[in-house]
């Protein structure tokens, strides 16, 4: 570091950048160097004992120790404390004959000890930050909003852009649903202003739909009842200029949208045009599971059920993917446009909200009552013949999941399998800590079988808190099905947990297994 030797009379106190030496005659032997700081100074040191073990500890007045810093240090060693009242001296006490180095590098008192300047990715934001302090208001910033909508977007980088989230005059909090994120984000708010922000780094690929939910009630309750009340205030981001469905009855059941400029097309969504089939819905019940349901069957215009080449598709969450989710006329764009052969869609839904997660998570019993039950029912009604290399299942969230296993445990009726942010991270109660990828590890164990894979994650759905995300199970188990040599395609993209990005996934995932020209 630079610093010279000298060395110190006895009682001198420590001061910074100047060492301090000697040299202790047997083991045991001490040193005792005075230190002169003020509570809460913040302190850094360095010792070298060269080859000695030397303990350093921090005295107060009387000799007493209060702290030990370091602890049979050998060779040169950084120390550091924050002083408090009663520190008074350093003591070397050393395990053997040696010489040693003492010196203090830095001392900071409470005057000096400054946060460092806010940094705010948003250009923007960081403009209205200095505007702030120079006592202006904010009307320009929320006029400018205005005329460009939210987020705010501004470039980052290559490939990335500051995505920066806005709501204007909250009072107590503001979270945001969705977006990019795992989690429910807290906005800022900007000083004592009307702003409150969250800034992103994104690709400039995302898509996404999101709610904002401003005043949320706070009150002492379970992680369960806090969230249970952000949702109560979800509601659509009145800056933004794309609200989705644009026919919501209410803000509350409106999200709102991003599609940046280089977000991949989203194949056969917002086709206008194309031949439409026909849907009906039954109630359809099973003997196995003791339950009935609603199915509803899409047949394609001018569907032959003598055409080998047709695609049987069953989707789980069947309502959520005829309502948010226009799937029948997604697969009217794609078969007419001829970029997939015909496709006969079975929009399978859930008993109850209960259900869902009792039957979808690879439940056995499920997976017998689609091969034994349900294929044999939608036969009938079709007139198909299913083969197990033109039927998918499909499906998103424990939707996905349940499609990979399923598909695992019937590869002779379903030898494909659509995930679309598949819960890969689940695991039965009864699995070791340390072993909670399920699947994963169902088909490390297991033979290959004949089933195909497409396999879908978002950029944003990633493990919080050291815990195994969507994102990263889902990397992981394309790893696993490489090396097992499935036929597997997997891809990424910058979205979430999030419809409006699902429907792009599933069109891309049909492609890539049954795709034409």
């Amino acid at each position: 570091m630079g610093l010279t030797m000298s060395p110190a009379p006895a009682g001198e106190p420590l001061a910074v950048a100047v060492p301090v030496g000697g040299g202790i005659g047997h083991a045991g032997g001490e040193a005792v160097h005075p230190l002169a700081v003020a509570e809460g100074d913040y302190v850094e040191g360095v010792l070298d004992g060269g080859g000695t073990p030397v303990d350093l500890r921090l005295v107060d007045a009387e000799g007493r120790p209060v702290r030990l810093l370091l602890d049979g240090s050998v060779g040169r060693t950084t120390f550091r404390f924050v002083a408090a009242v009663g520190h008074a001296a350093l003591r070397l006490t050393a395990r053997g004959a040696g010489a040693y180095t003492l010196a203090l590098t830095r001392k900071l008192g409470m005057g000096e000890q400054l946060a460092p300047p806010r940094v705010y990715p948003s250009p923007a934001i960081a403009a209205l930050a200095e505007a702030l302090e120079r006592g202006e208001g904010t009307d320009a910033f929320w006029e400018q909003v205005a005329q460009t909508g939210t987020p705010l977007v501004e470039p980052h980088g290559a490939g990335m852009v500051a995505m920066t989230f806005l709501v204007r005059g909250a009072k107590r909090n503001v979270r945001i649903l969705g977006g990019p994120s795992s989690d429910h984000e807290a906005l800022e708010r900007l000083g004592g202003s009307d702003v409150w922000f969250k800034s992103f780094m994104v690709p400039d690929t995302t898509r996404l739909s999101y709610q904002i939910a401003p005043d949320i009630p706070e009150f002492p309750g379970t992680c369960r009842e806090c969230r249970e009340a952000i949702l109560a205030q979800t509601q659509v981001d009145p800056l933004n200029r794309h609200p989705w469905p644009a026919e919501a009855p209410d803000r509350f059941n409106q999200h709102s949208l991003v599609a940046l400029p280089a977000a991949p097309p989203q194949p056969g969504v917002g086709v206008h045009g194309a031949p439409q089939g026909r849907l009906i819905a039954e109630r359809f019940r099973s003997e196995r599971l003791g339950n009935e349901r609603e199915v509803a069957v899409y047949t394609p215009a001018g569907f032959d059920p003598g055409n080998p080449e047709t695609i049987l598709l069953l989707m789980f969450d069947g309502q959520e993917y005829r309502t948010r989710m226009p799937v029948p006329a997604i697969l009217d764009a794609l078969v007419a446009e001829g970029r997939l052969p015909p496709v006969v869609g079975v929009f399978i839904a859930n008993p109850d909200a209960a259900a869902r997660a009792r039957e979808l998570p690879g439940n056995p019993a499920f997976a017998a009552m689609l091969a034994e039950e349900l294929l044999p029912w939608v036969a009938e009604r079709t007139g198909l013949t299913p083969r197990a290399d033109r039927t998918v299942l499909a499906g998103s969230s424990y939707g996905g999941l349940a499609a990979a296993t399923a598909a695992l445990a019937h590869p002779e009726r379903f030898g494909n399998a659509l995930s679309i942010s598949g819960s890969f991270w689940w695991h039965p109660d009864a699995s070791p800590r340390e072993r909670p990828e399920h699947v994963a590890g169902l088909v490390a164990r297991g033979e290959r079988l004949p089933v195909r894979f497409f396999l879908g994650a978002g950029l944003f759905e990633y493990g919080r808190d050291g815990e195994v995300g969507i994102l990263e199970s889902s990397r992981h188990l394309r790893d696993v099905l490489e090396a097992k040599d499935y036929d597997v395609t997997y891809r990424e993209y910058a979205a979430g947990h999030d419809y409006y990005a699902w429907q792009g996934v599933l069109g891309d995932g049909l492609l890539a297994l049954f795709g034409g020209k």
